[in-house]
C-alpha cells in the first residue's frame, strides 16, 4: 500500500466515525476506490470492509452503465440505495476516484443519512479521492 493511501486512512478516521455517530443505525462506513480496494472504514473488521469494497466496485460500474443511458447527464453514478430487509446500502460517489458507502439498519433515517453524506462528501471530498497507485514498498 503506498505511503500516500496510508495516510489518507489517518485523515478520514474522525470523519467517518462523525457520520457513523451523527445518524444513528449506521453499522459500517467505508470508502473505497473505484477498483474495490477499501481506503478506510468504520465501524467493521477488515475482511467485512474488504467484501463490501469489492461488491460497490461492481455496483458503481453497473450505475455507470445506466447512467449513460440518460442522454442529458454526465453518464455518471451519483448515489445509490438498496433497500434490503434488515437495512439499508448507500453508495456515493466521493472524490475523483473514490466512492463512500454506508450500511444501515431498518430504523435509520434514510433522509439524514443521504444528507449526511453529502455533508461529508462536499467537505471533504479532496481526502476521499484515490491517487493512482504505483509499485512501491512502504518502508
Amino acid at each position: 500500500m503506498s505511503r500516500h493511501v496510508t495516510q489518507q486512512r489517518l485523515k478520514m478516521d474522525w470523519m467517518l466515525r462523525d457520520l457513523a455517530s451523527s445518524v444513528p443505525q449506521t453499522r459500517h462506513v467505508v470508502v473505497l476506490s473505484s477498483d474495490g480496494l477499501c481506503m478506510a472504514q468504520h465501524g467493521t473488521d477488515g475482511d467485512t470492509a474488504d467484501r463490501l469494497a469489492a461488491a460497490c466496485a461492481g455496483l458503481q460500474s453497473l450505475s455507470g452503465a445506466i447512467a449513460a443511458e440518460f442522454p442529458h447527464g454526465s453518464g455518471r453514478m451519483r448515489l445509490v440505495v438498496i433497500e434490503v430487509s434488515g437495512g439499508f446500502f448507500y453508495l456515493m460517489a466521493a472524490g475523483s476516484g473514490a466512492y463512500l458507502a454506508v450500511l444501515a439498519d431498518d430504523g435509520v433515517d434514510a433522509g439524514l443519512m443521504g444528507q449526511r453524506m453529502r455533508d461529508l462528501v462536499a467537505r471533504i471530498g479532496e481526502h476521499l479521492s484515490s491517487p493512482p497507485r504505483v509499485d512501491e514498498q512502504v518502508t
